[in-house]
């Protein structure tokens, strides 16, 4: 029997249990992969608790949308991959798990310069990342602000907008200015008169804006600093982001993402594990956790207590 986390009802982390589950089967057009790795995404600790509203609960709720490991089993049809492959996978419910099925377009080779926990940690942070900037028409030219930079979404739009010619200014907390530097981004401490700080990181003023952290101080900056709204967009406050008049991508927004900018998405995670390989490209990990430890990996997530990303090993 495999095993994977679940839970039956919406609530704190206690909700989340490790059960057995049936041995995963490829159908066509998927491969059954034994997960080495899952991220652990703040999406997952929202769906769960219900800040972030999902159809009822019918059966066990599976958990985790990034993973990675090797395949095991091939389904019908499927070609360019083989046994003892290793993949990234993403954009697939239920990878806090020992083994999944995932359809073939939600893979991506890993190559043997990437870690398998690098390659659960890109799916959602590099995809959000990279679409939201395409979306946004993210240029050489362009100063980029971006509001929570030293997460995992706002690192990688650092690292990405930086590679395409851009000049980019972070928020971040003091203690994380370092991370923020050594991805060519210039840091701001957050807090009363940020604005004044950007003027001064960006004298040439500011043309794009993207909101990772939801706060009201966050929108009201780039409202200030950027003067054309339909290049600024949050990933957080979905809901309300119509209000300012501001673009939203996901972060429950009513708006869903085109086709072109889910393809965006998808994308991002190939392009990513290649600029890991040829060393253009960083995912700052933090904590590993045994997959039992899910509950404990979600506390951390929802209080902020841990830097880089967190991955669970079954």
């Amino acid at each position: 029997m495999a095993r994977a986390i679940v839970h039956t009802e919406l609530g704190s982390p206690d909700v989340l249990r490790l059960v057995e589950v049936p041995d995963p089967v490829a159908g066509p057009g998927e491969v059954v992969v034994r997960i080495e790795a899952a991220g652990v995404n703040p999406i997952d600790a929202k769906q769960r608790s219900g800040i972030r509203p999902l159809p009822p609960i019918v059966e066990p709720r599976r958990v985790g949308f990034d993973g990675a490991g090797v395949i095991t089993q091939l389904g019908d049809g499927v070609t360019g991959l083989g046994v003892g492959d290793r993949v990234a996978i993403h954009d697939t419910r239920g990878t806090y798990a020992t083994a999944l099925a995932v359809p073939v377009r939600n893979l991506a080779r890993l190559s043997d310069g990437v870690t398998t926990a690098e390659g659960a940690s890109i799916g959602i942070p590099a995809g959000t990342a990279y679409q939201s900037l395409r979306s946004l028409h993210v240029r050489k030219g362009d100063t980029l602000l971006v509001h929570a930079g030293s997460g995992a979404v706002g690192q990688a739009a650092v690292q990405f907008a930086v590679l395409w010619g851009a000049r980019v200014v972070a928020t971040a907390s003091p203690e994380r200015h370092d991370q923020v530097r050594a991805l060519g981004g210039i840091p701001v401490a957050y807090g009363d008169g940020l604005i004044d700080r950007v003027r001064e990181a960006a004298p040439d003023g500011v043309t794009v804006a993207l909101d990772c952290a939801g706060t009201d101080e966050a929108i009201r900056t780039s409202l200030e600093l950027v003067a054309d709204r339909e290049r600024i967009a949050t990933i957080v406050r979905g809901p309300d982001a119509a209000d300012f008049g501001i673009r939203a991508f996901s972060g429950g927004s009513p708006v869903p993402l085109t086709d072109e900018e889910k393809g965006w998405r998808s994308e991002a995670v190939p392009l990513t594990i290649n600029l890991i390989e040829a060393g253009d490209f960083q995912v700052e990990l933090g904590p590993e956790l045994p997959l039992a430890e899910a509950a404990h990996a979600h506390e951390l997530i929802e209080q902020h207590a841990a830097y880089g990303k967190i991955v669970l090993v079954p």
